[in-house]
């Protein structure tokens, strides 16, 4: 919450008029239109916080500097717009590079402020001195470190150019002590400097008639939409391609919503946990066109295997993923929304009757299924509340068996309603990326589907949500396992099982109760309709306790390292042989 206290304060060494680098940033991220930073203080960066004080940037006080990346990766995700996060300097910096680096796997906007020692102590091991800079290197779209106080608006300015253009990603700025608590004399509105750094945009005119005359060929196309198209805001271009062509389409895990799922031609989530009648689509189709995908490990297991026969067309603003991983027959590199805009126009329909027919039969064939026979299971919960909330939720997700079954069952009609960690599968993101979105989109229903594994992780930002009094609703999947490690020991290694037994979880609703929040507990399967609705009608944050049977699996499953042939579409009644590339 934003202090109460307004007195402003002055260095000593500053005239009444003048400003320090302190008050230049929040200037700055002011004049970048921040609403929200996320972070928690320390000595190093005092004079921003206390800079803050008279800013009409509201502080998001946080309990630890991983929940507050979180938070502010989920602002992004749900407004489209950067989250800021602000840390001190050695462990509080180090502490952020787990949710740097969920956010760059993901291309999510956000900038990071670090404090740092005083620039005379660098590199003599002062005290909470980190390397932030190059810890964080891989994990970055770009870095900062601020040698200059009268650079603070140049960086500022570029940084929140450069994390939301192109390929969005996070921007980290390290800020020394000396730096952010001297005098500013400079300009607060400064010309960019960033020579060699280009937005691809329309695409070559060349490269998309290419595509369309490969599109104009196909018998079996086949549309798999990526979390690209979300970024681009390809929602309107998407639908209106794929209904002049009649195609069918299937989305990645971050894909969903950028056509609607609940439309017959949606296939759903595709790879090693999608929809068994998306992979076939991916067995037998003689086209598919990427949308901003990254053709991933988790729906291309087997490279040699994938789509053979087919011809791949890549669409992506990033050039360095043409060729990464599957050679395309035909690439367009530019903004996802730009390029289907133009290729729309080059391409005509052609008599896909068949090919839906067929892969309406697989529908038929391997539907979505699970019984509560043997008591409550998850995806009952979780496709109950889908039902109650008819699709309109903003759903986030944490990561494991839970995050499958929210993406079987939570259909999604629209971009930036479905939030998870894809690329690095962070367990802990769910609860508080929650609470960033919740922050975000404040009159929205937004909903956090966890693991009892993940959530006691980042469980502390049970306080943050108190505090403000967030109505985020948050459903522990509580299976007493860490589930997903759990399935693949069962299946893959014998049923050995190994530190994956959660005996020591607290009572999450007393916990809940403990921090002044509303808590419900789920056991039978007859109450989940009736304990969902009073936690939907509570006016204010709820935690619910689904305690659901310990040992569900999630099927389908494509094993890793293989391809959509060897799906998994029934629970099998033997071992299996360990996945490629296991140990």
């Amino acid at each position: 919450m934003t202090p109460k206290h307004k007195t402003k304060t002055h260095s000593k060494f500053l005239s009444p008029k003048q400003i320090t680098g302190a008050e230049a940033l929040v200037k700055c991220l002011e004049n970048n239109g921040v609403e929200y930073i996320f972070g928690l203080p320390g000595g190093s960066v005092i004079p921003i916080f206390d800079a803050l004080v008279n800013s009409k940037i509201k502080l998001v006080l946080v309990r630890h500097e991983q929940g507050a990346t979180h938070m502010a990766d989920g602002y992004a995700r749900a407004t489209g717009k950067p989250g800021v996060v602000l840390v001190t300097s050695g462990p509080g910096a180090t502490n952020t590079v787990t949710g740097i680096m969920t956010a760059h796997m993901d291309s999510v906007p956000m900038v990071v402020l670090t404090g740092q020692t005083i620039s005379p102590m660098l590199g003599k091991d002062a005290f909470q001195e980190a390397d932030i800079v190059g810890i964080s290197m891989p994990a970055v779209k770009h870095s900062y470190l601020v040698k200059n106080t009268n650079d603070i608006p140049r960086i500022l300015k570029e940084a929140f150019y450069i994390t939301n253009t192109g390929r969005p990603g996070p921007v980290l700025i390290d800020l020394p002590k000396d730096m952010v608590a001297g005098p500013f004399t400079g300009s607060l509105d400064p010309k960019m400097d960033i020579p060699g750094y280009t937005v691809p945009a329309k695409g070559n005119q060349k490269d998309i008639l290419k595509m369309a005359k490969m599109f104009n060929e196909a018998k079996k196309p086949l549309l798999l939409v990526g979390h690209g198209a979300v970024i681009a805001k390809a929602e309107d271009a998407v639908r209106a391609f794929v209904r002049k062509l009649k195609i069918p389409v299937t989305n990645t895990l971050l894909g969903k919503g950028v056509f609607p799922e609940t439309d017959p031609l949606n296939l759903g989530m595709l790879g090693m946990h999608g929809t068994a009648y998306a992979n076939k689509a991916l067995i037998n189709c003689d086209l598919i066109c990427s949308v901003g995908s990254r053709w991933d490990d988790r729906i291309n297991g087997n490279n040699a295997e994938f789509c053979v026969g087919a011809k791949k067309l890549h669409i992506d603003i990033d050039p360095a993923e043409m060729g990464k991983i599957v050679k395309p027959d035909a690439s367009v590199v530019g903004d996802a929304r730009l390029v289907l805009e133009e290729l729309i126009k080059h391409v005509e329909p052609q008599d896909t009757r068949a090919w839906i027919e067929e892969l309406a039969f697989y529908r038929t064939e391997f539907p979505l299924k699970y019984s509560n026979d043997h008591g409550l299971t998850a995806q009952k919960v979780i496709d109950e509340l889908y039902q109650l909330t008819k699709g309109k939720a903003t759903i986030v997700t944490d990561v494991g068996q839970h995050q499958m079954w929210a993406a079987q069952f939570c259909l999604t009609e629209h971009g930036r309603k479905w939030l998870s960690s894809g690329g690095a599968g962070t367990m802990g993101y769910g609860f508080p990326a929650a609470v960033g979105a919740q922050f975000g989109t404040p009159k929205e229903l937004v909903v956090a589907i966890v693991g009892d594994g993940g959530f006691q992780m980042t469980m502390p930002e049970l306080a943050t949500v108190a505090v403000h009094k967030l109505p985020v609703k948050v459903i522990i999947i509580n299976n007493r396992f860490l589930g997903m490690v759990r399935q693949w020991q069962e299946l893959f290694f014998g049923n050995r099982l190994s530190g994956v037994d959660l005996e020591g979880s607290p009572d999450f609703v007393k916990l809940a109760e403990a921090y002044g929040i509303k808590g419900i507990r789920i056991s039978k399967v007859e109450d989940v309709r009736s304990k969902l609705l009073e936690a939907l009608d509570h006016n204010g944050p709820v935690l619910i306790d689904a305690e659901v049977i310990k040992e569900g699996n999630v099927f389908p499953m494509v094993p890793a390292g293989k391809s959509a042939h060897h799906i998994i579409i029934e629970p099998p009644t033997t071992q299996l042989e360990k996945p490629t590339g296991s140990t």
